[in-house]
């Protein structure tokens, strides 16, 4: 029976031929050229690699990481499904789909190029109100998206938030561990080009599709004949909700209440809380330094919706797993 080399060396030949010089040589280089990008000896070299005694030993090296890395993939699916990604909207629009629009004039050029968007996330508005709101973003976000000044609001954008934070700091552990997997690994530059897939399911790793979904909201102007638009965009990322919580805070101008000590978790202060516990979890006493890629999170010791504050001493360092597992109770 004809081996896999003996079949991609007949059908080499014509090319082989095809790269004979005038003088009737062929070079080394155009030889080694041919036999690297040839699809079928690249396929005979993948599987060769995925094959060898190199390969597997490495991938039972690193079983446990793998084994770690998944458990992390599916806690990223956990916080997605779960957590909260939206907040406020504008009532403009809200009823255009009961209506049918058709441009009926008899204008000879184009119009209509740029027509006007309807969604829960987007304002129309005038052109003055688009540029006011690209200068101060958060008061034109809380005017016209029904953003409240209240306790309930503060909540909500803190809820969101902290959801936001968390999928954040999990999807980024996800991708220093694909990286260090990848480095440990380290296999040929031409399996990863043309085979990533393949080397991803062959090592036993799940790889996340989900990314953090930033809410958008938008104000948009567009004129009447469509001619022109503009757009200012808010992305509801990290910075952006802390600046609108302390913004509401500030008008709230309460410190005490449930809602206003939400407003005090910022990404600084988790880094702070991170920082003074050593990087270790204060639960089961695993720390970076044991485990490199450890995915950790700041918990509240006595829960917010208990009474608790977002003060340095009722706040601690947990890896995921303590975190999960602890939920809203009160451990000792």
């Amino acid at each position: 029976m004809p081996t896999p080399i003996f079949i991609a060396a007949l059908i080499l030949v014509p090319v082989f031929v095809g790269l004979v010089g005038d003088n009737g040589t062929l070079t080394i280089f155009s030889i080694i050229a041919v036999l690297i990008a040839n699809p079928i000896i690249r396929t005979i070299r993948k599987n060769r690699y995925f094959n060898s005694e190199h390969f597997q030993d490495l991938k039972g090296q690193i079983s446990t990481v793998v084994n770690e890395h998944n458990d992390v993939v599916d806690y990223v699916k956990e916080i997605r499904e779960t957590g909260s990604f939206e907040l406020g909207s504008s009532s403009t629009g809200q009823h255009a789909h009961l209506a049918s629009f058709e441009n009926t004039s008899a204008w000879k050029y184009k119009r209509d190029r740029n027509v006007a968007e309807h969604a829960p996330h987007v304002h129309n508005s005038s052109l003055q109100v688009v540029r006011n709101a690209s200068t101060d973003p958060i008061k034109y976000l809380m005017k016209y998206f029904s953003i409240k000044a209240d306790k309930e609001t503060l909540a909500d954008v803190q809820r969101v938030s902290e959801d936001i934070s968390k999928l954040k700091n999990a999807v980024d552990n996800l991708k220093r561990r694909e990286k260090s997997i990848t480095k440990e690994i380290d296999p040929p530059a031409f399996i990863l080009k043309h085979y990533n897939e393949e080397f991803w399911g062959q090592i036993g790793v799940h790889l996340s599709p989900i990314t953090v979904p930033y809410p958008e909201y938008k104000f948009q102007y567009t004129s009447a004949g469509g001619n022109s638009s503009q757009t200012t965009r808010i992305e509801l990322n990290t910075k952006t909700l802390e600046a609108l919580s302390i913004t509401l805070a500030e008008k709230i101008r309460w410190t005490k209440s449930t809602a206003g000590q939400r407003s005090l978790m910022t990404a600084k202060l988790r880094t702070q809380i991170k920082e003074r516990d050593g990087y270790a979890c204060q639960q089961c006493s695993i720390s970076t330094f044991d485990e490199p890629h450890l995915l950790l999170e700041i918990d509240h010791i006595v829960p917010i919706s208990k009474g608790g504050l977002s003060a340095p001493e009722n706040l601690q360092t947990l890896c995921w797993r303590c975190n999960r597992s602890k939920g809203a109770k009160i451990l000792n």
